[in-house]
């Protein structure tokens, strides 16, 4: 049962109406970060205490290479945030942190300073030459069967509802990494793993509870480590989902607020109401919005239990900044991924990438903004010059305008306005992208129905659509499952959509892993998959190549990939019937009598005059000189 908006914020309400004035405990119940490095690029490290009348107290410290540059204090005296700068000769070591009452010390905090692992600056981040795989792991694989229900945790483990939890974890994603390997997967991005202890809905890891947590129904920070460690031995980079807009509501700060501007309209509407979000991104570019509907827009809350950030809040926004490059840091990660990202306050966005991209230049970021509109998502790419200056430092965005584009262009009749026309005429827009190269771009995801269901159950189109997603322009995401061609409602159904991975539970009948009971469709798109991944990992034109599409012509579609090393051709065709194609249009990029390899079936073909293209069929043409 969900926290009801009522009893919810007028929980909140007496929260920021009467602090507790029980006398002084001197106990810490947190510090955050759990821990900081020496070495890193920005010099200061700004730590959350927090305990009984902490904001009492005066922090000292004496250490070499390390003071305390500022403290800061909010209107709830349980919380002292202590900054701390260090120089760049500090050493790695425990900082002893005293906290004074007058003329006496009352508590020391022993606080990790750690050294950074050889190379970490220099680490880097996935790349169009990488294919993401997106896990929903509570619903992947149960490697631990005895973490599924944990006493401490709200919700216990149902396999039986779509929507509770069902016991996947970081040891069964950790069993399925030699599998994602010979599938082809260079990366993998687990939907969040920190710990959700929520009444219900808590596997899908969108509401947080404590930010420097692994949910112990997946594991644990060390086994998350680990699982990474495990991943990039085998080739695979690792994308942690991050949210920086809200947090559930449960999370451990709902009972003593930070601040009273911590969180937006914190009282809801006056009647006990939460604010709903009106989701009108648009309202962050429109010259002529209105200040009511940009406001709802990045303060109103998705859910009742989901309480809405305030990043303008200085202190929250080190917080979560911190919070982001420490798991960085700590786990050894390959890039993160941003949920809902222009929901919240885009000057903090601008400083949360630009001090994550100051430690890891090489790095990647991929931002949330689902709007079929490419003006709407260009604007937060970085290197985007915007007419209203704003200045992003995120690389990429997930490009929810191709993801559309691409579905309608399958679904519909050819025409001169419909079909192919569609995914055609949505390129010529990348223009408006300062590294159109670098967007993510994807069949599906944890929020939509499944590519196999949405496209009717059709075989021809689901080749179709993963053909294009490996070979365009763009780094490739994969759902998991969908080398399974798994079904769902076309409808979004979330529980049923985040089904259970076959085989990723004992006892289940189909097994993706061995290959038992896997339909004569399911071997299909699991062989079509790894083949296409596969040669996709040495294909630098796809890696690294230029892009060159030609109009569409009797219901096919032709784009080349191409560098100095290697030119790829591909061939959609929608019809019924098989179309012959004078390769002589081509000639721009297409030699003149050459060999190639089509990739789907090793069939070698010699391209002089004309080239047959099979009835509702795919051809990619490997050309390599």
């Amino acid at each position: 049962m969900r926290l009801g908006s009522f009893r919810l914020l007028s929980v909140i309400a007496l929260m920021l109406g009467c602090y507790s004035v029980s006398p002084l405990a001197a106990s810490i119940k947190r510090v955050e970060p759990l821990n900081w490095w020496v070495g890193m690029q920005h010099p200061t490290v700004e730590l959350m205490l927090y305990g009984d009348k902490l904001a009492e107290l005066t922090p000292k410290l004496s250490y070499p290479g390390v003071s305390i540059s500022a403290v800061h204090r909010t209107d709830n005296p349980n919380y002292l945030f202590v900054e701390l700068t260090l120089s760049a000769d500090a050493a790695a070591g425990t900082l002893p942190l005293q906290l004074w009452r007058g003329a006496k010390a009352v508590q020391q905090v022993d606080y990790p300073l750690l050294a950074r692992n050889e190379g970490s600056a220099q680490r880097q981040g996935f790349s169009p030459a990488d294919a993401i795989y997106l896990i929903t792991p509570d619903r992947f694989v149960n490697g631990d069967p005895t973490n599924d229900s944990v006493p401490e945790m709200l919700e216990q483990a149902n396999r039986q509802d779509d929507n509770g939890r069902h016991g996947g974890d970081l040891a069964g994603m950790q069993q399925a990494l030699p599998y994602l390997q010979q599938l082809g997967v260079t990366a993998v991005w687990p939907t969040p793993l920190t710990e959700n202890n929520q009444p219900a809905f808590s596997y899908h890891g969108y509401s947080a509870t404590d930010f420097y947590r692994v949910d112990p129904r997946f594991g644990s920070n060390a086994q998350f480590r680990d699982f990474v460690a495990a991943a990039n031995s085998l080739g695979i980079k690792v994308i942690q989902d991050i949210i920086v807009n809200h947090i559930g509501s449960n999370h451990w700060w709902l009972p003593d607020l930070p601040a009273k501007d911590w969180l937006n309209f914190p009282s809801g509407d006056g009647n006990g109401n939460f604010v709903p979000t009106n989701h009108n991104r648009s309202t962050i570019q429109d010259p002529y919005a209105a200040d009511i509907d940009r406001e709802l827009f990045t303060d109103g809350w998705f859910v009742d239990t989901m309480p809405d950030l305030n990043q303008r809040n200085p202190r929250l926004a080190t917080y979560l900044i911190q919070n982001s490059i420490w798991w960085v840091e700590y786990a050894g990660l390959s890039g993160i991924r941003e949920d809902t990202y222009s929901y919240a306050d885009k000057a903090f966005l601008s400083e949360w990438g630009r001090r994550i991209m100051q430690e890891y230049p090489q790095f990647n970021i991929v931002g949330e903004e689902w709007s079929p509109n490419p003006l709407i998502v260009s604007y937060w790419q970085t290197g985007k010059q915007n007419k209203d200056g704003y200045v992003s430092h995120t690389p990429a965005m997930l490009d929810f305008p191709l993801y559309d584009a691409l579905l309608k262009s399958l679904a519909e009749p050819e025409s001169w306005n419909s079909g192919w026309i569609r995914l055609y005429e949505m390129l010529s827009n990348d223009h408006v992208y300062a590294n159109p190269f670098n967007l993510v771009i994807f069949e599906g995801n944890h929020d939509t129905a499944r590519l196999f269901s949405v496209l009717g159950e059709d075989q021809d189109l689901f080749r179709m659509a993963l053909s294009y997603l490996f070979t365009m322009r763009g780094i490739p995401q994969l759902f998991y499952g969908t080398e399974l061609a798994l079904t769902s409602p076309p409808q979004r159904d979330d529980g049923k959509v985040r089904a259970d991975f076959p085989g990723g539970w004992a006892g289940d009948k189909v097994n993706a892993f061995t290959g038992v009971g896997l339909t004569d469709t399911q071997r299909m798109a699991q062989q079509l998959v790894s083949r296409l991944l596969n040669w996709r990992k040495t294909a630098s034109a796809i890696h690294q190549g230029k892009l060159l599409h030609f109009a569409p012509d009797r219901g096919t579609y032709t784009y080349f990939r191409y560098n100095e090393q290697q030119t790829v051709m591909v061939v959609l065709n929608k019809q019924p019937e098989a179309v012959t194609l004078d390769l002589a249009r081509f000639r721009q990029v297409l030699p003149a009598k050459v060999q190639a390899t089509e990739v789907l079936t090793g069939a070698k073909l010699q391209l002089q005059q004309q080239l047959t293209v099979p009835a509702r069929g795919v051809l990619i043409l490997d050309i390599t000189p």
